[in-house]
């Protein structure tokens, strides 16, 4: 019974030293870049740089897992954004506005991360740009998107609006008031479009 209580609590330390190094390690590149010290990281996160390099054994093992590990939420807000949303409109909103809450989780090239390495990682992303196409089509067949947007452009955008900052209500009701102002314009059309 002891020996199989030992051999749980290792894994237990193990996935919460996971846990707090990812967190750690975001805000520390949010907060001076990839190239921020590893033993900052560390450092941040409450424990040695050993267990840091036993977790991710070089600088590109943790990027490209940080930036996996965003790409896999950015795919779960697509996908809910597309089942959720009522119109094409509501599932881009209900998009970017769970990019704005994650702000400060995502960990992505537009972000200032890291560019895609991971071949895993751009197959994610191919998800991401295939999910917001279907969404934009909806939006023409529906009549709320009438201009010509790009998944693409649509991930740019929200991407400016969720870039990473310090805590802020105000700041994030003016993103809002900027993505409902670009959501209105894209179901606007006048003769000289």
């Amino acid at each position: 019974m002891v020996a199989a209580s030992n051999s749980r609590e290792p894994r237990s330390d193990a996935a919460r030293n996971h846990r707090t190094l990812v967190r750690a390690a975001t805000a520390a590149i949010h907060r001076e870049g990839p190239r921020v010290p590893m033993a900052t990281i560390a450092a941040d996160a409450g424990v040695g740089v050993g267990t840091l390099y036993r977790h991710f054994p070089t600088r590109e093992d943790l990027l490209n897992h940080l930036t996996h590990a965003s790409f896999e939420q950015v795919l779960a807000n697509a996908r809910a954004a597309e089942s959720n949303g009522t119109t094409a409109t509501e599932a881009l909103q209900q998009f970017i506005e769970a990019a704005i809450s994650q702000r400060n989780q995502l960990m992505l090239p537009l972000h200032g991360g890291p560019p895609l390495t991971w071949p895993r990682t751009r197959t994610v992303r191919k998800h991401v740009h295939q999910i917001i196409q279907r969404i934009i089509d909806r939006g023409r067949a529906d009549g709320t998107i009438t201009r010509d947007v790009t998944p693409h452009e649509i991930v740019v955008f929200g991407a400016m609006l969720a870039q990473p900052r310090r805590s802020d209500p105000d700041w994030d009701a003016t993103c809002r008031r900027l993505l409902a102002t670009y959501l209105a314009g894209l179901g606007s059309c006048t003769s000289g479009d």
